[in-house]
């Protein structure tokens, strides 16, 4: 039986990657109100009290006991603002566990690098949890985000082929 894993803070060269709290709300608002951070992923910009509101929900927890949602804010030391956002979701697969991972990082911090060592800081902490068996990392990115496909490739993950919602399944075993 796997342990239920807890979000801890994590640090990288950078940043430090935050446990979501709802007080992170309004400045996240801010952080990803740009409509053009939604190309990919759709939807719209999402106001301070319906980003308040998931926040709510998110650090509440997932209502399944076997699974774990650890999210993240993306913490830049040197400019102490907020940037992004980094999430793992973490459940039973078969023998093991698996962590559904993302990152999206607002578009005035985009093309530092940020989302790559925030989610390279995200996968070295999963690594190191007390898992039981096989261990793999789940991402979805869309065909045509050359942006987050890097991400997910320095990250070790490779696309599998598999398509889920318009976007595709890239993956890597950690054990």
């Amino acid at each position: 039986m796997n342990p239920t894993i807890r979000t801890a803070a994590i640090g990288t060269e950078r940043l430090e990657l935050l446990p979501l709290r709802v007080d992170h709300a309004e400045e996240m608002a801010a952080a990803l109100s740009d409509p053009a951070l939604h190309t990919f992923i759709g939807g719209t910009p999402d106001t301070p009290r319906d980003l308040r509101a998931r926040y709510e929900r998110m650090v509440a927890g997932a209502p399944d006991p076997a699974v774990s949602w650890c999210n993240w804010v993306i913490r830049l030391r040197e400019e102490a603002s907020l940037a992004g956002t980094v999430q793992a979701t973490i459940g039973p697969s078969g023998d093991g566990l698996t962590a559904e991972i993302a990152w999206v990082v607002g578009t005035p911090w985009q093309g530092r690098g940020i989302a790559t060592e925030a989610a390279l800081g995200l996968v070295a902490w999963l690594a190191g949890q007390p898992v039981d068996g096989p261990f793999t990392l789940v991402a979805h990115v869309h065909p045509d985000h050359r942006a987050s496909a890097a991400v997910a490739a320095a990250c070790g993950l490779t696309p599998t082929g598999t398509w889920h919602d318009g976007e595709i399944r890239w993956q890597r075993s950690l054990r």
